[in-house]
């Protein structure tokens, strides 16, 4: 049967020089061995200028180069961050004016109040569901349905109803709620909720028109900021399905009402790689100009070395 086929003669192959041919890795790209003693900034210039090297000092440098123009920054995030002990370095963000405003899927509320109210969240699900005893915590949904009637009753979006019932409650360690803060600091929070995926919402006090009223206008003042998000940076956070949904629909609602969004940096923060956030937040948003850029890691690393990024570059650059 071989012979069917000739082999190839390389004789004649075209052969090019290696000093002429484009490479795409050069030694001055490389990573520096760490000095024991050294300062974070030493660290952070110490990381290869290549791949996710590279791609956390661009998202980095795009957030600082935002909060230095007066630029929008959108940041998403899923519950996971809030889970594993990250609101202080959201809050440090929002302190430092970096945070534009802050979007939130309705499990963050979960989290956030049980941890203002007691210190203490996420329960042992497998435990919990075999007797029916998982998600029906007291005082997290009556918190939750109090705050959700009192934005029907004034009007209010989800977000600014639970920080500001956080702030006026001043539960034992509400110095440690993610939306108490933002509260305090003036950062809008927009809170996106699909009926039906948080504890809350099977409580016999639930009333679902109200939360969803909120919720409802939540996202038409996030669409409002996306509407301003040119030159600025979108964040998308341990979000896989909602938040970058949220983002597109918003982003589409901009568009059609004639604001022209674009040349903005997009950045997916997750431990994965989902297919939404690739379509929907640094794929198709940025098609048409802007970037993006995903960096694939554990939250409880990944998120404080980018902010840690951050804020020593607007200290060294203000």
């Amino acid at each position: 049967m071989s012979g069917k086929f000739s082999p190839l003669d390389p004789k004649a192959l075209r052969q090019v020089g290696l000093h002429q041919r484009r490479s795409l890795v050069s030694r001055e790209d490389f990573g520096r061995a760490w000095t024991p003693g050294g300062s974070l900034t030493d660290f952070l210039g110490s990381l290869p200028k290549i791949l996710a090297g590279r791609d956390l000092r661009d998202a980095a440098l795009a957030l600082a180069n935002a909060r230095r123009a007066g630029k929008t920054v959108t940041w998403a995030t899923g519950a996971h961050l809030v889970k594993t002990g990250l609101a202080p370095v959201l809050a440090s963000l929002m302190e430092a004016g970096v945070i534009s405003l802050l979007a939130v899927n309705g499990a963050v509320l979960i989290h956030d109040v049980e941890i203002a109210l007691c210190g203490r969240t996420s329960e042992d699900v497998a435990a919990g569901l075999a007797d029916g005893s998982y998600g029906v915590t007291r005082e997290t949904a009556e918190f939750l349905s109090g705050a959700a009637r009192r934005a029907a009753r004034g009007n209010l979006g989800l977000g600014e109803a639970v920080g500001r019932e956080i702030q006026a409650a001043a539960p034992p360690f509400a110095g440690e709620s993610l939306l108490a803060a933002a509260f305090r600091l003036g950062v809008p929070v927009t809170v996106h909720v699909a009926l039906g995926t948080d504890v809350w919402h099977i409580a016999p006090g639930f009333d679902a028109a109200a939360a969803a009223g909120a919720s409802h206008r939540d996202f038409l003042l996030f669409a409002g900021a996306v509407a301003t998000l040119s030159g600025g940076v979108h964040v998308n956070s341990g979000s896989a399905v909602i938040l970058p949904e949220v983002f597109l629909k918003a982003l589409t609602l901009a568009r059609n009402l004639g604001r022209a969004v674009a040349g903005f940096t997009a950045v997916n923060l997750d431990f994965s790689h989902q297919y939404r956030p690739a379509q929907n937040v640094t794929g198709r948003p940025v098609s048409e100009g802007g970037r993006g850029i995903s960096l694939v890691g554990s939250h409880e690393i990944l998120i404080p070395l980018l902010a840690a990024a951050v804020l020593e570059e607007l200290r060294a650059n203000p």
